[in-house]
């Protein structure tokens, strides 16, 4: 049985790890000429960590990264709304870590480079289109130049090649992503810890404007001052859609932010000491009826993209790629696998999907909001709602994505 697992980006990389782990070989085709430490931060949770550690990562992702020992919620004046401990501290197996995204793929990389046999992964292979028939299912790529290679036939593909999958494309030719009018600029800059140095903030809503802000690496200079990522958010009605190839311009999302200035954090230095700005679409995709056609199938991102929020992308593409070997690894119909594993993950991402436009974990900054009249409020958050309501929302987000404390003990 022939495996071709288009992507090496964390599901792809995952999902050929787990293969390995049952003895099942299988080939990596990436489009990128070279793996490049690019990006910003990403934060793993506590199922996505058990997910990694199944796989033996896990002291070297904890060494690259920063524990969360909490997440905090603020509304757009800096006043305290909700604060919960999180990952081991909040009495998981597991932690919750703030990493670099360029780093978590580098260790996802360096094991499969020192794990599965030699010349398993093809770097500089981009899927452009695939033909199917007698069994077997063609692969079309492209160099970085534009220029043909030689064609791939396999049994299975695997299609982890992102939210603009070629593969999902070709079964779903007319499909966009759905945009509703909110934009995200992300960046990282290097200051001094924020709170406790390891706090998970959330501040504000996507309305009004919301900034995201955690730590992703520690005394990156030798005076304390550690890496902080960041990520800026806000809808605007009519907007045009970012543009995903484009540097950030700070003067494009600042002024929403300028009066941020609160006793623990100035918002708009954050900003303004960026070393570099990128910017995004918030885009999904409506979930599918199907992801499976034959021997071809879909995970992560091309599967269920979804909404940036809650950090769980990731760790859907990471419990993806468990389900998936598990199944073909049972050593049955391989066909019958594909189907067995779109059964146990369609509905259950599809809901997450949902969840993550709906009732999000910033819901409970929004729950605030509404109940302030949108004003700050004189008092204590106590004297709109009570910790236990905005702790029972959190709960419920929990369950639905799948990292319930219950579910994972």
């Amino acid at each position: 049985m022939k495996i071709a697992v288009v992507g090496a980006g964390i599901g792809g990389l995952a999902l050929a790890l787990g293969l390995q782990q049952r003895g099942i070989a299988c080939d990596v085709y990436e489009q990128a000429p070279e793996v490049r430490e690019l990006g910003v931060g990403i934060t793993l949770l506590p199922h996505a960590m058990r997910e990694l550690a199944a796989l033996g990562l896990q002291q070297a992702i904890e060494a690259e990264g920063i524990e969360n020992l909490e997440s905090v919620f603020f509304n757009r004046w800096g006043q305290f709304v909700y604060r919960e401990p999180r990952g081991r501290h909040g009495g998981y197996p597991w932690p919750e870590i703030g990493i670099h995204r360029g780093k978590l793929h580098r260790v996802l990389f360096d094991a499969a480079c020192s794990r599965l046999a030699a010349g398993s992964i093809h770097l500089g292979r981009r899927c452009v289109g695939l033909v199917q028939g007698k069994g077997r299912v063609t692969l079309l790529f492209e160099d970085p130049q534009g220029e043909q290679r030689l064609p791939v036939e396999a049994d299975i593909v695997v299609a982890c090649d992102g939210v603009n999958s070629a593969i999902r494309r070709h079964f779903y030719p007319l499909e966009p992503p759905a945009f509703t009018g909110i934009n995200t600029w992300r960046g990282v800059t290097v200051r001094p810890p924020i709170l406790t140095g390891k706090s998970y903030l959330r501040i504000g809503t996507i309305d009004t404007g919301k900034m995201v802000i955690y730590p992703i690496a520690d005394d990156v200079d030798g005076r304390g001052n550690q890496l902080v990522n960041w990520v800026a958010e806000i809808r605007q009605e009519p907007s045009q859609r970012n543009d995903w190839n484009r540097p950030g311009r700070i003067e494009d999302f600042l002024p929403f932010f300028k009066d941020w200035r609160f006793d623990w954090l100035d918002v708009p230095e954050l900003i303004g000491q960026a070393q570099q700005v990128f910017e995004y679409p918030m885009v999904d995709k409506d979930p599918v009826a199907r992801w499976t056609f034959g021997g071809v199938t879909f995970l992560g991102d091309a599967a269920h993209p979804m909404y940036p929020r809650g950090s769980n992308g990731s760790a859907q593409a990471l419990i993806d790629a468990r389900v998936l070997a598990t199944e073909l690894g049972r050593g049955g119909d391989p066909l019958q696998a594909l189907q067995a594993y779109e059964r146990a993950r369609l509905e259950t991402t599809a809901r997450i999907v949902e969840t993550n436009r709906t009732v999000p974990p910033d819901f409970i900054i929004m729950k605030a909001d509404e109940l302030g009249g949108g004003r700050p409020f004189a008092g204590s958050i106590d004297d709109l709602v009570s910790q236990d309501e905005l702790r029972r929302i959190s709960d419920e987000y929990k369950k639905v994505a799948g990292f319930s404390l219950e579910s994972l003990k």
